[in-house]
């Protein structure tokens, strides 16, 4: 596997890691995954320890919404990447006592395939993530927890106490278009947690700053 970079987003703990693709006039081949690479610490060190457990694909329609999800018992952090299409990532730090506790980022991934790389977002436990997708599109996600029915959680993609200011200000624009008008949104998810009632619910005690 060919790693390129790795780069630390306005919330540090979320890197994307992008590899290479090795293109001619037929196309492109790449490795989007080894394991050697993915957990050697001196390439990958926050990689240390984790395992991935479980992948998941999904698809959705343009203007879709989804998330934000987090889970505990056992904690799972995401691998994400954009196969086809055009996904705009969120990611929500909802760690207690962390210095950006309630503050979101969305990470631009459309897919290209004339590009000579591709990206994963790696989005660690004791954050909530989601996406919103502009076209047709369709991502995979390694996990390294299994899914645990009655262990997750979501924070409303529209509460009004998160904090959007560490944002690209076009990415919100679109994504303030996107969620107050779309029908393509699930109930569960519009009807989460706001950062204060997820705050009163003893399963925050759970995700703490430097234990998650």
């Amino acid at each position: 596997m060919k790693i390129i970079s790795v780069t630390e987003l306005a919330i540090p703990d979320v890197k994307v890691i992008r590899y290479g693709r090795f293109g001619d006039h037929r196309g492109y081949f790449t490795e989007s995954f080894r394991k050697s690479d993915f957990f050697n610490p001196a390439k990958l060190p926050f990689m240390k320890g984790l395992e991935f457990l479980q992948v998941n694909e999904s698809y959705s329609k343009a203007n879709t919404v989804r998330g934000l999800h987090y889970q505990c018992n056992p904690f799972m952090g995401k691998l994400v990447r954009t196969i086809r299409g055009h996904m705009v990532d969120i990611v929500l730090d909802i760690r207690r006592g962390s210095p950006t506790f309630g503050k979101a980022i969305l990470y631009d991934m459309p897919d290209d395939p004339g590009r000579d790389y591709n990206e994963w977002i790696w989005v660690p436990p004791g954050f909530a993530h989601g996406n919103y997708y502009k076209t047709e599109s369709q991502i995979e996600y390694f996990c390294t927890g299994e899914y645990s029915p009655g262990c997750e959680a979501g924070i409303s993609p529209l509460s009004a106490d998160i904090d959007w200011a560490l944002c690209d200000p076009s990415l919100k624009k679109e994504y303030d278009s996107i969620v107050k008008t779309t029908s393509l949104i699930t109930d569960k998810d519009r009807d989460g947690f706001t950062l204060e009632s997820w705050l009163a619910d003893e399963r925050s005690d759970n995700f703490i700053y430097g234990k998650c």
